[in-house]
């Protein structure tokens, strides 16, 4: 099922920003980020004393016939990133709802195609049960980025997915890019455990959390069913019979401010980027805004 247009004009509005990514990034050569070692690029970057074994070329004779000591000229170096888009493809982000499906697929291209429009390799995994499939391998350049998000726009979203464990059992570089975890985080896994793997090998790490406006501000009441999208027992313990009233309306906010307050604090001590989003906002308010506004692009 086709949930998102991923047409050029959407791509077209991409193309005027980049990624912000952090300096001590090393990643690999001939990319596009400025990192904080010394490199071979023409951009002049500071000066150090001549050591025995340093490229005599890049001695500043200016400066030798001033202080009668070799110093030798530093310029700055670039780097390619890999930046890992993990999607959550459980059923609770878009069995039922296209809304959360729309959004993530839409965030996973963008972010993808920002990636490689900066020369930056891309892969894509697809969170599914205990493992994240790889089905595009690692993406680089626009031509094979193009045919990958052919394919991304029919995916399935049922079943659970475990973050934890899908994280985990990833292969991840150490400090060579960034890290995109698209996901409600609606899970029983420990995902927490998966972000600190991450953080552990050095990666740049960013939430993603799309949520609708009725998981926001629910505003049943009455009697109601309460079914778990991603149970396949009918009797289930997660499913239930309620009846809704004003308190377990306001009992329900308090529980969300907790989730939210609970992974911001967690992000803020890892010095991972995390945006919760509602599906109600337009993409473009996100891509310019929200992502803007962490730093993450620029």
């Amino acid at each position: 099922m086709k949930y998102v247009n991923l047409d050029d004009k959407f791509f077209n509005r991409l193309e005027t920003l980049a990624f912000n990514l952090k300096s001590h990034l090393l990643g690999y050569f001939g990319g596009k980020h400025l990192v904080s070692t010394y490199g071979q690029t023409v951009e002049f970057a500071d000066f150090r004393e001549y050591q025995l074994g340093d490229d005599i070329r890049r001695i500043d004779w200016n400066l030798f016939s001033r202080f009668e000591k070799y110093f030798i000229k530093l310029f700055t170096d670039e780097r390619q990133m890999h930046v890992q888009i993990f999607i959550d493809c459980s059923a609770s982000m878009g069995k039922d709802n296209l809304e959360k499906a729309s959004y993530a697929i839409a965030a996973a291209a963008a972010i993808g195609f920002l990636a490689v429009h900066n020369m930056d390799k891309v892969s894509f995994h697809l969170m599914k049960g205990n493992r994240a499939e790889n089905p595009f391998g690692t993406i680089i350049g626009k031509n094979a980025f193009f045919r990958a998000i052919g394919q991304l726009e029919t995916l399935e979203f049922d079943g659970e997915s475990d973050v934890e464990k899908c994280l985990l059992s990833t292969e991840t570089g150490s400090n060579n890019g960034l890290t995109v975890i698209i996901s409600d985080l609606f899970t029983d896994a420990n995902w927490k455990k998966g972000v600190d793997y991450l953080c552990y090998k050095k990666r740049q790490v960013m939430l993603v959390q799309p949520l609708t406006p009725a998981e926001i501000e629910p505003s049943f009441d009455g009697r109601v069913n309460l079914i778990d999208s991603e149970s396949v027992d009918i009797a289930d313990d997660k499913n239930m019979k309620i009846r809704i009233t004003r308190s377990s309306q306001l009992a329900y906010m308090e529980a969300l401010k907790d989730f939210y307050d609970d992974i911001k604090t967690f992000s803020r001590k890892r010095g991972v980027d995390y945006i919760s989003i509602s599906t109600d906002m337009p993409i473009e308010k996100v891509l310019f805004g929200e992502l803007l506004k962490v730093g993450i692009i620029s």
